[in-house]
This record gives structure tokens, sequence and C-alpha cells, in this order.
């Protein structure tokens, strides 16, 4: 008996040895006082936890091309407002709507976006205390224009 309580006490302290991912909140990463908009061909889409990420290569009125690495909502966040893996397919040329990094880093924190066959959708994480989050009643789902 002792030797299992020692075994289930040493893996509980191993388990609260490692480090957790803590979720970050809008303010803490991105400036609500810089807003951008983008329009580019999608070059890589890493759908997964705990947010999704898309790579967005645009070109400036001068033609130099930036690659914007753009964060969106959880996956499971964006599947319930209609996003599916397949929204966002490489190639595609999309437009994106948010706001850039405090630290001045090509990192947007995407919260609109205008998909290749002109849907209009919410990028975002509803909860994540970002402009326009805390009104967020379902505006800008899949299918609306």
């Amino acid at each position: 008996m002792n030797r299992n309580a020692f075994s289930l006490l040493a893996g509980g302290l191993l388990c609260a040895a490692l480090p957790a991912s803590a979720h970050h909140s809008f303010a803490a990463e991105y400036d609500a006082q810089k807003p951008i908009k983008i329009t580019g061909t999608i070059t890589k889409v890493e759908w997964m936890n705990p947010h999704i990420y898309y790579y967005v290569d645009s070109k400036d009125d001068s033609g130099k091309v930036t690659n914007f690495a753009v964060e969106g909502g959880t996956p499971n966040q964006l599947y319930r407002q209609g996003w599916r893996k397949d929204s966002l397919r490489i190639g595609d040329t999309i437009t994106v709507s948010g706001f850039r990094a405090k630290n001045g880093s090509n990192h947007v924190n995407g919260r609109m976006v205008i998909l290749a066959d002109g849907t209009r959708v919410f990028g975002g994480s509803a909860d994540d205390g970002g402009p326009g989050a805390e009104g967020y009643g379902g505006g800008g789902r899949k299918g609306e224009r």
C-alpha cells in the first residue's frame, strides 16, 4: 500500500513540475492601437491548439513581399463559428483585418477574415479581451457578408 501511495505521489509531483502552457490575453501580446489590414496569399496553415496560425504573403505598394504570421482563435471556437480545416488553403488569396504585435514583429491577431470565396468570418477568440470580442454575438459567422 505504501509503495502505491509513493508512486502516486511521485507521479503527481512530476506532473506538477512540468511547465504549463498558459493562455495569453490579447493585451499581453497585441496592440489595440495598431490595426492592420492585409491582403495576400496563404503560404502555410497550422490548425492546432491552442490557436490556429496561418501565414500570409502580402505585397506593399512598392511590391515588397512580407510574410505575416496570423493568430486565430482555437480550432474548437472557429469550428463552432463555421470554419473547417479547409477554410484556409495554401495558395488562396484572403484579406485579414486585425492588430499587430506590440513588439513590432509581423505577428498579427486576426479578427476578421474575408476568405477566397468572399465569405466573411470572425477569426479571433470571442473571450480573449481583444477589441470587439466583448460585443461579439455571432456577427461575422460563415455565410455572412
